[in-house]
């Protein structure tokens, strides 16, 4: 005869009664910080204080390296040199790796080994390694399941839960090893609009590095941009994607301290895969866009482009060579952006277009490698959002006088 719901409870309470022996709890400030960090009234301030500890050190370790050093040894010491010493100067060769013969810093040669280089040892690398390391930190002392539990009301506006804010952090650093993130989510439908919002609406730490060295005034209003497009996207392919999206189950260890073995070894895949992946792209790119300068090609798409971007999107025609240059390395173009005469909200515009522009061609083949029905419908989206969202931008800028 089989027992009752009731009497399955009771034979469980005397046996656990039996054999589990209950100790003191002690509550321990780490058990006490712990807490204060998932409860909404105390978490999100203090979520907030160290996003906002995250960037401080972001700008301050990127600029301290960059202008205090880098800076001072490519323009002063390595321009000098590699402009004297390579042959045939005014020659297609030159022009394309050396650049400009009568620029005075690198930033504004754009040849492949002077502008390349710079952008991507110079100015790139110190933001990465800036914010890998704050990454491994939170995630090594156990923040980011916080975190997560903290943003998943919000998260779920859009079709998400909290644990789509690990790739979206992960995406300020690189879209590649964010799209392979999205697959912690459980659903088609979340994969999708997880990998479309990060391919759109996130900027990798190269091109934040670039924004903070050569538009930080107009930085903060780039983001809010991207930040205000990212939710409305979301929430609109939420409401006509079909699909469940499930809550959020998720262990939320204790509190430890980081490991010195582990940190370095994240700290080291992650700073070799820049080394793979986003260096040569940024050679690769000064060399494409200068070889298309050089034959023609970009001043006979800007002509062609113009009524799209003067009209439209109320931006200069020179334009077009960034948004060529973007689909190699976003933060190349914005380089590229910051040499070109333009007024602060044409820029605002500019680098908010490159940024919601096709995502650079690393992250394009990480979204086709997820499938080729996801890779078309992210393009898609992504046509809609830069033509509509681009010209909403300018609108603004019109309403408000300053476009």
């Amino acid at each position: 005869m089989g027992l009752s719901v009731d009497e399955r409870w009771d034979l469980i309470d005397k046996i656990s009664k039996e054999t589990v022996t209950f100790g003191k709890y002690k509550h321990t400030l780490k058990d006490a910080v712990g807490e204060l960090t998932i409860k909404p009234l105390t978490g999100i301030p203090i979520a907030i204080a160290v996003l906002y500890g995250l960037w401080s050190f972001f700008g301050s370790f990127a600029g301290f390296f960059t202008d205090g050093f880098f800076v001072s040894l490519f323009d002063e010491h390595f321009l000098p040199w590699i402009q004297s010493v390579f042959p045939d100067k005014g020659g297609w060769l030159y022009y394309i790796f050396v650049g400009d013969p009568l620029a005075d810093n690198c930033f504004e040669a754009f040849g492949v080994l002077t502008s390349g280089l710079f952008i991507a040892i110079g100015v790139v690398l110190p933001a990465i390694i800036a914010f890998y390391l704050i990454l491994t930190l939170l995630e090594d002392i156990g923040y980011m399941p916080r975190l997560a539990v903290l943003i998943d009301t919000i998260l779920h506006k859009i079709g998400l839960h909290g644990y789509a804010i690990v790739p979206t952090i992960l995406s300020l650093g690189c879209n590649v090893p964010a799209v392979t993130a999205s697959r912690i989510l459980e659903t088609r439908k979340q994969r999708f609009i997880m990998m479309t919002l990060l391919a759109i609406f996130i900027p990798c730490g190269a091109q934040l590095g670039i924004m903070e060295e050569v538009i930080p005034d107009t930085m903060g209003y780039v983001l809010i941009y991207l930040l205000i497009g990212y939710f409305i996207l979301g929430f609109i392919l939420n409401k006509i994607i079909p699909g469940k999206s499930p809550e959020i189950l998720i262990d939320v260890p204790p509190y430890q301290r980081p490991m010195l073995r582990n940190v370095r070894r994240k700290m080291q895949m992650r700073i070799v895969g820049f080394f793979k992946v986003a260096i040569p792209f940024v050679l690769l790119g000064c060399a494409v866009v200068n070889i298309l300068y050089k034959g023609g090609v970009i001043d006979w798409l800007a002509n062609v482009m113009s009524p799209l971007l003067s009209g439209w999107f109320g931006v200069p025609d020179e334009t077009v060579g960034p948004l060529i240059a973007a689909f190699l390395r976003k933060d190349l173009a914005v380089a590229q952006l910051s040499a070109i005469p333009m007024t602060s909200y044409q820029m605002i515009t500019s680098v908010v277009l490159v940024s919601i522009y096709f995502p650079c061609v690393a992250t394009f083949v990480m979204i086709l490698k997820e499938g080729w029905k996801d890779l078309l419908g992210s393009v898609a989206v992504l046509a809609a959002v830069v033509f509509l969202y681009g010209g909403l931008i300018h609108l603004i800028g019109i309403l408000l006088g300053v476009a």
